[in-house]
């Protein structure tokens, strides 16, 4: 008898069974194993049934194929840990400084055949599920145009674009192509901000009256980012200015999202050099302040922290909650009363499990923190942001 099941296949005779299972051949003696002859039957059909089973768990745990672009970015070394963890197969990286590409081979032990020197060469030699670019903002663009019109989809890390006009040509190449084009956000997988948005959108909180959002550090620099990746982060044209893009656009990004897609009604900030010596080039503090037609939100974002924040809070007529990490949340009915809330999100741990998730089919990108309705909003608010802090203005939307 002969079954062929991919990727079974199975020799039977009245004695012994020859499994070729993912091409590995596997003996299984009936006379050792004291199977009788009227239990024959019910043993193949466990057999079968166990094979098939581990078969189609195999293929739903097949890792993501993903192609990387630029290694400046140090958010790089996320993508590089899933790629030393086994949890995706990195077909390629597209990186041309030497230095930078010793650094990863070194550390992650990156083969020299997965290294080329620009992404057509590279997708030229194959197709991945997804390119992961992180290289300077203003350079999305370029790689936009290149994957877009080949359907591969793209991931960019925030913001989407140093202008709107860049943004809004990724935008529509991404519609042309019907290729998705996202943008991740550390703040995006937090569970604390998913706890929240599930709570404030209850019909017992009433609406947002107030959201204030604070990002920031005591500076790249400071924090010990690479030289590659402070060489860009601090150029106004190459990452659209300093803290204002850095970390305003986290605050603008959520606060879209809380307000279910909705622009501002107006922009008014104010930009500060706090440290000129050691940043000459672009601002290290602002404030932004957005106006919605029942809301205000304010957004905090500076290189001049006394330590490392990424916080939330939103206001409604009877209540506040407070996210002060990703991994706290607490709901105030007063300003002595304070309830810690349990963080039971299911929502994804990182930007490779939802891309996995989005291009299986098992959900869909709709209006939510990596999507381009709402980046395309996110990079409005940061370029009304910049006007409004030259010009003493404010920008209405």
């Amino acid at each position: 008898m002969r079954f062929e099941l991919a990727p079974l296949l199975l020799l039977v005779s009245k004695t012994k069974i020859i499994a070729f299972l993912f091409a590995t051949p596997i003996e299984l003696n009936l006379r050792e194993m004291n199977i009788k002859n009227g239990s024959f039957r019910l043993f193949m059909s466990f057999l079968i049934l166990t094979v098939c089973f581990g078969s189609q768990k195999a293929n739903a745990q097949k890792l993501l194929k993903v192609a990387v672009v630029g290694l400046s970015h140090d958010h790089a070394h996320e993508i590089m840990n899933a790629f030393r963890e086994q949890r995706i197969e990195l077909l390629g990286v597209a990186e041309n400084d030497p230095k930078l590409i010793a650094r990863y081979k070194r550390d992650y032990k990156v083969p020299d055949t997965l290294f080329y020197p620009d992404i057509e060469t590279m997708l030229g030699k194959f197709t991945p599920d997804v390119v992961m670019a992180y290289n300077p903002i203003d350079e999305h663009l370029a790689v936009a145009e290149i994957c877009l019109p080949m359907k591969i989809p793209l991931v960019v890390e925030k913001p989407l674009a140093t202008t709107l006009k860049d943004a809004k040509r990724m935008a529509q190449l991404s519609r042309e192509n019907n290729t998705h084009l996202l943008t991740n956000f550390e703040t995006t997988w937090y569970p604390s901000n998913q706890k929240l948005k599930t709570l404030v959108d209850e019909a017992d909180f009433g609406k947002i009256t107030k959201m204030i959002a604070k990002d920031g550090h005591e500076g790249p620099k400071e924090i010990g980012c690479s030289q590659e990746f402070l060489a860009w982060l601090t150029d106004p044209i190459k990452n659209g200015g300093g803290a204002v893009m850095d970390f305003g656009c986290y605050g603008a990004n959520l606060m879209t999202w809380l307000q279910n897609g909705k622009r501002p009604i107006a922009v008014t900030a104010v930009t500060k050099s706090m440290k000129p010596k050691v940043y000459p080039d672009v601002d290290d503090d602002a404030t932004i302040i957005l106006e919605y037609e029942n809301a205000i939100g304010i957004i905090e974002a500076s290189w001049n922290w006394s330590y490392s924040i990424k916080s939330l809070e939103v206001y409604g007529a009877n209540s506040s909650y407070q996210a002060p990490n990703g991994k706290i949340l607490s709901k105030n009915t007063s300003s002595s009363e304070s309830e810690e809330m349990s963080l039971t999100s299911d929502y994804f741990k990182n930007h490779i499990e939802y891309i996995e998730a989005l291009l299986s089919g098992d959900i869909k990108v709709n209006d939510d923190l990596s999507s381009l309705s709402n980046n395309l909003i996110v990079v409005e608010i940061l370029e009304a942001a910049k006007k409004s802090a030259e010009t003493g203005s404010r920008i209405q939307l």
